[in-house]
C-alpha cells in the first residue's frame, strides 16, 4: 500500500443500506480507477450478520479498522434485523457509540435544488428553484444524548419519560465554529436555530454563538431564528438559507423537512466529522440521511443518489479535491436528467432500479471524464 493511500471502511449497515452502499461503493472503485484516486476499500464485520457469527456487531478487528480509517462510508440503521438484538447489542454496535466514541460532533447535509427535480418537490418551482444551502447538526449532544432519561413508574401507577435537553459551552462553540467557517466559504451568511424563548438551554447556545461571532467571526452575517419560525420559513422562502446550525433534535427535524426541497429523502447525503487532531486529522463517517426502510428493503427500488453524494462529501471534504467533487455532482444531475428511482419519478423520465440509477451515474462520469 502507498503510503498516501487513505483508508475507506463501508459498513452497509440494514434494510435498504446494502443496496444503496453497493452504489456508493462502485462510484469510489470508479475514482480509484479512472481518476487515479489513492484509495482503499474494507468491508469488515459489523451489524447483526456480525452478531450472529462472532456474537458482537462490532468487533474489535473492526472497531481498529474505524480507528484508523480515513472515512466511514456507512449505509442505514435500524428495522427489525436490529431490533432483534439484545438492547445491550444493540447499543454497542450502533451509530450513537460511533459518534460518541469518535466524537463526530457536526453533522453536515446539504440541500440542493436540481434543476431537473423542480417539479419532483411537492414545493412550488418558484419556491425551491436555486435552492443551494447546508444544515450543520450538532451530533454529539443535546436530548439524545443527555442524563437522566428513562422511563419510570410512578408511585400512583402512571409512567414518566424523562429526556434531557443538554449542553455545555464548549460543545455548542466547537459545532457553530464548524458552521461559521463553512460560511465564511460560501455567501458569509450564517442562521443558527433555537428555541431561546422557551428553552434555557436555548439561551445558552445563543449566547455562545454570538460570542464567537463577535470574538472571531464579525466578518459573517449571523441571524438568529426560533425552529418553529426556521421550520415555516424553510417552506415559505429556503432561498434565504445558505448555512444552517442548530442542535441535535432540531438538525433532525429540519434536514428531513428540507429533504422534500429536492424531492425526496432518498436524494440527502450526509457528512459527520470531528475536530481536527493534531496532525489535521478528522474522523469523518459518510452516509446518506434516509434510514433503513425495511419495508421496500430487497426489492431493487431504492434511491442510491444520498449514498452517492455522501461518497462525493468525502471526496470534498477529506479523500479527494474539490474537482472530483464538482464532477461526481454533475454526473448525478446528468443521470437525473435521463431516469429515475420510483421515489422521484415524473412523467417522461425513465424509471430504474436502484443498480440501473448507479449505472447512469457511472456512464455519465464516463461521458463527462472522456472515457
Amino acid at each position: 500500500m502507498s503510503g498516501n493511500m487513505q483508508r475507506v471502511v463501508v459498513l452497509p449497515g440494514t434494510g435498504i443500506g446494502p443496496e444503496v452502499t453497493t452504489q456508493a461503493v462502485r462510484i469510489a472503485e470508479w475514482f480509484a480507477t479512472k481518476r487515479g484516486l489513492p484509495i482503499s476499500l474494507s468491508h469488515p464485520p459489523a451489524g447483526p450478520s456480525a452478531y450472529a457469527s462472532l456474537g458482537t456487531p462490532m468487533p474489535d478487528s473492526t472497531l481498529e479498522a474505524l480507528r484508523t480509517s480515513d472515512a466511514i462510508l456507512y449505509g442505514a440503521a435500524g428495522g427489525p434485523e436490529i431490533d432483534a438484538m439484545p438492547k445491550q447489542a444493540q447499543e454497542e454496535g450502533g451509530l450513537r457509540r460511533l459518534r460518541r466514541e469518535f466524537q463526530m460532533f457536526a453533522n453536515l447535509r446539504p440541500v440542493a435544488a436540481h434543476p431537473s427535480m423542480l417539479d419532483a418537490s411537492t414545493l412550488k418551482r418558484e419556491v425551491i428553484e436555486g435552492v443551494d444551502m447546508i444544515i450543520v447538526r450538532e451530533l454529539a449532544g443535546g436530548i439524545y444524548f443527555g442524563e437522566p432519561r428513562g422511563i419510570e413508574i410512578l408511585p400512583d401507577g402512571r409512567k414518566r419519560g424523562v429526556n434531557t435537553q443538554v449542553y455545555t459551552s464548549d460543545e455548542v462553540e466547537r459545532v457553530a465554529r464548524v458552521a461559521f467557517e463553512l460560511a465564511r466559504g460560501r455567501s458569509g451568511q450564517l442562521t443558527s436555530v433555537d428555541k431561546a424563548n422557551v428553552m434555557e438551554c436555548g439561551v445558552m447556545w445563543r449566547e455562545e454563538v454570538e460570542r464567537l461571532h463577535k470574538a472571531e467571526f464579525a466578518d459573517i452575517k449571523l441571524n438568529h431564528l426560533y425552529v418553529d419560525n426556521a421550520a415555516m420559513q424553510l417552506v415559505r422562502d429556503p432561498r434565504q438559507f445558505d448555512v444552517v446550525v442548530t442542535d441535535n433534535i432540531f438538525g433532525d427535524i429540519l434536514s428531513d423537512c428540507a429533504a422534500m426541497i429536492t424531492g425526496s429523502l432518498g436524494m440527502l447525503p450526509s457528512a459527520s466529522l470531528s475536530a481536527p487532531d493534531a496532525d489535521g486529522r478528522r474522523r469523518a463517517l459518510f452516509e446518506p440521511v434516509h434510514g433503513s426502510a425495511p419495508d421496500i428493503a430487497g426489492c431493487g427500488i431504492a434511491n442510491p443518489i444520498g449514498a452517492i453524494l455522501s461518497f462525493g462529501l468525502a471526496l470534498r471534504h477529506i479523500l479527494g479535491t474539490a474537482a472530483d467533487a464538482m464532477l461526481l455532482d454533475r454526473a448525478v444531475a446528468d443521470a437525473l436528467d435521463r431516469v429515475r428511482t420510483a421515489d422521484i419519478m415524473q412523467a417522461g423520465r425513465e424509471r430504474v432500479s436502484t443498480a440501473g440509477m448507479g449505472d447512469a451515474v457511472v456512464a455519465a462520469l464516463d461521458r463527462l471524464n472522456g472515457s
